[in-house]
Parts: structure tokens; C-alpha cells; sequence
């Protein structure tokens, strides 16, 4: 399911044209977006939490020369998915 998919689906669901659904969802995710850029933890109870984590630095490999290279810190952005989110998924 893709984006396009999604809002189609919510707009049935919800008795809402296309366009809202569409303004209402892109909402949403830069809600989500912008609070996870800020560093704060977004967790939405049955789905899943987002969250930001720090990697450190560390030392890796080129592949094709063997040469090492530092690759620097930087921080990730993590999901944990909720325990209805795994359940419906092991149906």
C-alpha cells in the first residue's frame, strides 16, 4: 500500500473527499515529522512508537578497496512497533 492507496482508503472509510483526507494525513505526518526533528518521542498507543537514537562513530571498510574510512556520528530515527500493530500482523 502506498500513500495514494492510503488515502483512498481512509476517504471511504471516513465518508471524506480525497482532497481533505489528503490534507488531514500530510498534516499528520509533518506533526510527526517536525516532533521527531525536535527530538521528542511520538508514540501513538496500539501502532508504534518514533523516537530518535545517536550513533556513534565508528570505523568501516570500503567493499571494493578494503580501505577503512571513519564514518561519523549521526542520529537515526527508530520505530517500535506496538504489540497490536505485531498482533494483527501475526494473524
Amino acid at each position: 500500500m502506498n500513500k495514494a492507496d492510503l488515502i483512498e482508503k481512509v476517504a471511504k472509510d471516513c465518508d471524506m473527499t480525497k482532497a481533505l483526507t489528503e490534507q488531514v494525513l500530510n498534516s499528520i505526518l509533518n506533526t510527526i515529522t517536525d516532533a521527531v526533528a525536535a527530538g521528542d518521542k511520538v508514540s501513538l498507543i496500539g501502532f508504534g512508537t518514533f523516537s530518535v537514537n545517536n550513533r556513534a562513530a565508528r570505523l568501516g571498510r570500503n567493499p571494493q578497496t578494503g580501505e577503512s574510512i571513519q564514518i561519523p556520528a549521526r542520529k537515526v530515527v527508530k520505530f517500535k512497533a506496538g504489540t497490536k500493530l505485531i498482533d494483527s500482523a501475526n494473524i
